[in-house]
């Protein structure tokens, strides 16, 4: 039998904190480009912002973190 791995809690709220951490990025600048004018509005993109906010900032801890 092999030994099993150890996950530490602390590497598990960091790995938590930066993956709420690119939701809340993506979201911000989501947000900023609807005011910039460079992404459509909400009511055009039917209400998924936060869903595409999800998608890019689980990408952004992927490439990132």
């Amino acid at each position: 039998m092999g030994r099993l791995k150890k996950i530490k809690m602390k590497d598990i709220l960091t790995k938590i904190w930066l993956i709420l951490s690119g939701f809340g990025i993506m979201f911000a600048i989501i947000s900023w480009g609807q005011e910039a004018n460079i992404i459509p509005p909400t009511e055009v993109l039917g209400g998924y912002k936060g869903l595409i906010a999800t998608a890019t900032g689980l990408l952004l801890y992927y490439g990132v973190a």
